[in-house]
């Protein structure tokens, strides 16, 4: 069934109200809602409060007050039908007196699914699929990751030149984007709940990782700051091991046992800054979901390339991207990409493949 325009609104509307919470709810989904009263105005919405606090609906439901009775939940995943630490969202949707509930994904676990059902049985109105992909590739991307790979969902984020240099011969590479696209990694941070640079991005640039506002301010929040270390070269002055942010020094050998780690730490994103050797190692085991290149119009002509080998030796083997977005920063361009397939390369093992470059 095709929603109303009011309907697409308003799922449109609780995409947008799951991405502003990513980054605060891991190991839960960022879910968001929207109740539309029965004149299809908006009465109430919400998104997922962290872990412990009331799901989208509950919030949603919470602002409408009356106006949800014969109303309208649009919601970005399936109300849960189980009781955890909160209540189950098929019961608060009832209680509420809705009558037709839209949904973008079903739920995909047997612990919480069973809410499409019990609504129905209730005699409520239930769609499924509801611009299911665009709600897949948003702010659920993570969690859904975790429930059908048991691994966090990985961003590669990198600046490059026009030509593709990281850094110039000399090493040098402050700064190649402008403040715009700066501003926007700390965007990318916030919506994440690690960071990973490897040893030698930490030697190189002594980051500090964290997380902050338009005013140079720390934010509240901070995402876990990850150095893959194995061969215990990062320094006890080193700034990412400052008391701003939690800092986990990680000696795993591959990527996959590197996201094993997080993963077990309740890590659902990870935004990848190191160099172009760990962002190979990444790639090359087919462990990146999503690209996002920082393009500055600038020509270096020799450097460091923004990804070492992948073990790719013709044209026709080359991994394609498909781009998901482009966005104006200042002076650079953002390119949101996907790859299309994994690059089936040769498979590296060993700290240098992990540890990172400049």
């Amino acid at each position: 069934m095709t929603p109303s325009p009011h309907e697409a609104a308003a799922m449109a509307r609780a995409r947008d109200l799951a991405a502003a919470v990513l980054g605060t709810t891991s190991p839960n989904p960022a879910v968001g809602a929207v109740v539309l009263d029965a004149d299809g105005v908006i009465a109430g919405e919400g998104a997922t409060r962290p872990p412990g606090g009331p799901h989208a609906e509950v919030v949603a439901l919470a602002q409408a007050g009356e106006r949800a009775r014969g109303g309208t939940a649009v919601v970005t995943l399936e109300p849960c039908a189980h009781t955890g630490r909160t209540g189950p969202c098929a019961d608060a949707l009832l209680a509420a007196g809705i009558s037709r509930v839209l949904v973008a994904v079903p739920e995909p676990t047997e612990l919480a699914g069973g809410g499409a059902e019990r609504l129905r049985a209730a005699g409520v109105d239930v769609v499924l699929g509801v611009e299911q992909d665009a709600a897949e590739r948003g702010a659920l991307a993570g969690w859904l990751t975790g429930v059908r790979e048991q691994r966090p969902y990985v961003i590669w984020k990198v600046a490059a030149t026009l030509d593709g240099r990281v850094a110039a011969a000399d090493g040098s590479s402050r700064w190649i984007t402008g403040p715009e696209a700066r501003a926007e990694v700390h965007r990318l941070r916030a919506g994440c709940d690690a960071v990973v640079v490897g040893s030698g991005t930490a030697l190189a640039d002594d980051p500090q990782l964290t997380v902050r506002d338009a005013d140079g301010r720390d934010a509240d929040r901070q995402p876990l700051r990850v150095v893959v270390d194995r061969r215990d070269r990062l320094p006890a002055t080193a700034r990412v091991l400052d008391d701003a942010a939690p800092t986990l020094v990680s000696r795993a050998g591959t990527p996959a046992e590197l996201l094993a780690e997080l993963f077990a730490r309740d890590v659902r994103r990870v935004l990848l800054e190191g160099g172009p050797t760990l962002a190979a190692a990444f790639l090359r085991d087919g462990l990146v979901d999503e690209a996002v290149v920082h393009l500055a119009p600038k020509l270096l002509g020799a450097g460091r390339s923004l990804v070492d080998d992948l073990g790719i030796t013709g044209i026709g083997s080359a991994l394609s991207l498909s781009v998901a977005g482009l966005t104006p920063l200042g002076g650079d361009v953002q390119i949101r990409l996907h790859p299309t397939r994994h690059t089936g390369g040769s498979t590296r093992t060993g700290g240098d493949d992990v540890d990172g470059g400049s």
